[in-house]
């Protein structure tokens, strides 16, 4: 596991539970707006060490309720489903945040995730003037079907701001209720990222 980061607590980051997130290094999209811009290289100036942080994770048990796996894009690594496994065989339940980057990679992590916060940026014709790539909305908005289609938790973000006029932001939330997604959140774009 590459990571970036680390936050041993947290009351937001996963709905209703007191968690600790590990944030991953890397992301293969460069959208302007990122929040933390340090994860985008794959390789970070100080990564810390995964099996370190078991540790840590081993004496918070029954402090903590879940362990959250964020980035970055955390599904750009191979052995995310391990390090998944590895953490719910201490009792946590685990979430995920993710832009929707790699729907198969997703799709076999679902069965081992308890909650999917889901990133939609825009609609998927807009993709990628924002991340750089191309196909990249088709495969946020595929990711969005399959978390409707699993019986996982899961809220979608969409981060409001400059870069998504109010017509086509209007369309993601009318889209959204149209496919009865359970819980959509507008996040005002943070002007100090970092």
């Amino acid at each position: 596991m590459r990571i970036g980061g680390f936050v041993p607590f947290t009351s937001i980051d996963y709905p209703g539970e007191l968690a600790a997130v590990v944030f991953c290094q890397g992301c293969p999209w460069r959208c302007g707006y990122c929040h933390n811009p340090h994860l985008l290289p794959a390789r970070g100036s100080e990564l810390l060490d995964w099996e370190a942080l078991l540790e840590v994770l081993h004496r918070r048990r029954g402090l903590l309720d879940a362990v959250v796996f964020s980035g970055g894009e955390p599904t750009l690594q191979g052995d995310l489903p391990e390090a998944v496994r590895e953490v719910k065989c201490m009792g946590f339940r685990v979430g995920l945040h993710t832009a929707g980057c790699y729907p198969r990679r997703l799709a076999r992590l679902l069965p081992l995730l308890d909650w999917v916060g889901l990133d939609i940026k825009d609609l998927p014709e807009h993709y990628p003037a924002l991340t750089g790539v191309p196909g990249s909305g088709e495969r946020a908005w595929e990711s969005l079907e399959l978390l409707r289609e699993s019986g996982v938790p899961f809220e979608v973000r969409t981060t409001t701001g400059p870069h998504l006029p109010e017509k086509r932001l209007a369309r993601i939330v009318a889209v959204m209720k149209t496919l009865q997604v359970p819980l959509h959140r507008l996040q005002p774009l943070n002007a100090s990222p970092g």
